[in-house]
């Protein structure tokens, strides 16, 4: 009877360990098998053990806890292969090593690729065409009003910040549209798309930038920073600390123009895009205003597009740089601060 208990015993403990293994990469977990759907965005982590539930066809079926659905389908090259099948109580020590070797090549190639997004290129080549998108957060804030950066403090009520007055930060984009993540991995890529911004490699910003950047960008607090630059930014043609100087600085001169003005005096009033394009012109030159598109959502304007050119630290001439545009919004509301 005793000899039967141990071997329930063992045969239980050796079950165990072939089922509990941990990744060797940080996988997509796909609600099926087809790998069509992958709710809230899931990746593997390295540093966590998972249950296997079943192999099927060069498939896993694993649980991760606390995700719904907790039943996921990842490849099978995401946990290490063991060749050991007559000793499965050394399978998870074997597993463990490699995913702690695999984990360790993973940080050097984690902290290179880092490395090789934030340094300054050795050969520019600089976009020569950009789309500076800046957003009303106001009206963003309408729709968007879960996100971190819309939510107002106790002690703010009563009192306006730049956001509310101001055209803030959402992105400089190098054109045409398709060109994105330049010389960017499948990883970041990855993570990027499913909207993981948090796990994307913190930016070399100098404490100045950084500074200037938390207040025209108010998403810097979702991560956004880290987005932009990963999708756009890498096809700048600079650094990131470049880049993000050279977002704000326009930012900060188109707030500081008339259009700032006109915008601020407008609050809860309607604008047309030919006085928008109009007082463009008055404020960076004739011409400017053909340059800028308005984009709006249920009668309320959320962004002004701004087509511009680059080789110059003023916004007036690399607007003159940019191109001409058609504007499908013609107005609508400069909504003000609250819901």
């Amino acid at each position: 009877m005793r000899k039967l208990i141990f071997i329930f015993i063992l045969f239980g403990v050796s079950l165990w360990a072939r089922e509990e293994a941990f990744p060797r990469l940080e996988c997509p977990a796909f609600n099926n098998m087809k790998h069509t759907k992958n709710a809230d965005g899931i990746y593997l982590d390295t540093k966590q053990k998972y249950t296997i539930l079943k192999h099927y066809k060069g498939q896993n079926l694993i649980l991760i806890r606390g995700a719904h659905p907790a039943q996921r389908w990842v490849d099978e090259r995401c946990f290490s292969k063991h060749s050991d099948s007559s000793n499965p109580l050394n399978v998870e020590r074997v597993e463990s090593k490699v995913a702690s070797i695999d984990d360790d090549l993973c940080k050097i190639f984690m902290n290179a690729d880092s490395s090789k997004y934030t340094k300054k290129y050795e050969n520019r080549d600089i976009s020569q065409q950009n789309l500076l998108v800046l957003s009303w957060h106001n009206a963003f804030c309408e729709t968007h009003r879960v996100k971190k950066e819309c939510k107002r403090s106790l002690f703010s009520f009563g009192r306006s910040n730049y956001r509310e007055k101001h055209f803030v930060l959402h992105g400089l984009w190098p054109q045409p549209k398709s060109k994105v993540y330049c010389n960017v991995s499948r990883v970041y890529v990855n993570l990027d798309k499913h909207q993981q911004w948090n796990r994307l490699p913190d930016l070399e910003l100098s404490n100045e930038v950084e500074t200037r950047l938390q207040k025209v960008m108010p998403g810097f607090s979702s991560n956004l920073h880290k987005h932009e630059w990963i999708k756009h930014g890498t096809c700048y043609g600079t650094d990131a600390n470049e880049y993000y100087e050279d977002a704000i600085s326009m930012v900060e001169q188109m707030n500081d123009s008339r259009v700032g003005d006109f915008f601020q005096k407008h609050i809860r009033k309607h604008v047309t895009l030919q006085q928008v394009r109009a007082v463009f012109d008055r404020s960076f030159g004739p011409g400017t205003g053909k340059r800028i598109e308005l984009k709006c959502d249920k009668g309320l304007i959320t962004e002004l597009w701004l087509h511009i050119g680059s080789d110059s630290d003023t916004l007036a001439a690399r607007l003159k740089q940019g191109k001409e545009i058609r504007s499908h919004c013609q107005g609508g509301l400069v909504d003000q601060a609250g819901f």
